[in-house]
């Protein structure tokens, strides 16, 4: 789908007046580098049976009426197990805007969040988490994988429900070239929202883009510190080995859907507001006679070893049985798709779930046989560090 909004053609306060008008419910929010979208109410949703993701979504959209004059698209999250049920619907309403990146508003300050007593509760504990990061590098080293994405939470419960509208508006000032979403979750008054910095694939026409991230250091507030530590990840030998793995399993998942498919040879390094990250962008063309729609795309590459780890099957099964906690939307996919098979996927990281009186906020590392377990537990509390500062907890 190519639309007016995807060109850059900015009109001012476009972008930002979607994002100010989101209202947490029936309503869902999007944002890439390409476009913004607010969506109001469902027309249908994607039933959960035995058919393959894909297949039942092109069903929802081929039964779909067309929304304020275009084609309909779906629009929602899909969990770290595809075989769980995803939150996709088609909207009853779209309204489509330029990237926040391009509307000059988004500078302007974000609105304070309420003042909060919160209390955070770490789950596991960090020294259960350390433990954890050393229980897979013992296996590792033994041999039984390569690597393994552990994960942890913090539970931020406070009197009061999370203002989410001032939590998104917070993620989304800034952090404006990443993705910033807000979807209703899988379940009732809950709502995923969050800031990825990493494209899982896009397919805009016959092209396709995947954006893998691995391998990953903490900012700092001095500049010099920081290109300090920008220089030592683009040399570290284990974060380049992590990176290495991602980028060849999305090699291997896109070749067969793809006709051509360009590679660099060395990542570059991308940022947020919190971290750098190791980055390849992964460019190609659909193959002309299968056309694999975007979400088929998606459903190829998940989970990377970014968000799962290597042997997939062994990496899952690592998680289960060292992670407290099932992952839900966490490290599964967010974003849209239209019946052509354009779309947007993101990795779902650097995200929360919202309910009533809770905060969950998720964050993993990417252990290998090298990893410590004191520097994993470090990188996931910077990586915290993102939702900490949009709720104002940041320690």
């Amino acid at each position: 789908m190519t639309t007016p909004e995807a060109t850059g053609l900015a009109t001012v306060g476009a972008a930002t007046a979607l994002l100010e008008a989101y209202r947490p419910g029936d309503t869902r929010f999007f944002a890439s580098p390409t476009r913004t979208l607010l969506a109001h109410g469902t027309q249908a949703e994607v039933v959960h049976d035995t058919r393959p993701l894909p297949t039942r979504v092109a069903a929802t959209l081929a039964d779909a009426s067309p929304v304020g004059g275009r084609p309909p698209i779906v629009l929602g999250a899909v969990p770290f197990d595809q075989s769980a049920p995803a939150a996709l619907v088609v909207p009853g309403t779209i309204d489509w805007g330029p990237p926040l990146s391009a509307d000059p508003l988004i500078a302007l300050a974000a609105p304070a969040p309420p003042p909060t007593d919160w209390d955070i509760r770490p789950v596991p504990a960090p020294e259960a988490y350390r433990a954890s990061v050393a229980e897979a590098v013992r296996r590792m080293r033994a041999g039984a994988f390569d690597k393994v994405v552990l994960a942890r939470t913090l539970e931020l419960h406070a009197a009061d429900p999370p203002d989410i509208p001032v939590l998104l508006q917070r993620l989304a000032r800034r952090d404006p070239q990443g993705y910033t979403f807000a979807v209703p979750g899988t379940r009732p008054d809950h709502t995923l929202i969050g800031a990825s910095p990493e494209l899982l694939v896009s397919r805009h026409g016959e092209r396709v883009v995947a954006n893998p991230l691995a391998g990953s250091a903490k900012r700092s507030t001095d500049l010099a510190e920081d290109v300090r530590r920008a220089m030592a990840l683009l040399e570290s030998e284990k974060d380049l080995h992590e990176h290495a793995v991602v980028v060849a399993a999305v090699r291997d998942a896109l070749a067969p859907l793809c006709a051509t498919l360009e590679i660099p040879e060395r990542p570059t390094l991308v940022c947020t507001a919190a971290m750098w990250h190791l980055s390849t962008t992964v460019t190609g063309t659909v193959d002309p006679e299968r056309r694999p729609s975007a979400l088929e795309l998606a459903c190829a590459l998940h989970p990377t070893p970014a968000v799962c780890g290597t042997p997939t099957g062994t990496a899952r099964q690592t998680i289960a049985d060292l992670e407290p906690f099932d992952r839900g939307l966490y490290t599964g996919m967010v974003g849209w798709g239209d019946a052509d098979g354009d779309g947007e996927w993101v990795v779902t990281i650097r995200c929360a779930e919202a309910a009533s009186d809770v905060l969950r906020l998720y964050a993993g590392a990417g252990i290998v046989a090298e990893s410590s377990p004191d520097a994993e537990t470090a990188e996931t509390e910077a990586k915290f560090r993102t939702f900490l500062h949009a709720v104002a907890g940041e320690r």
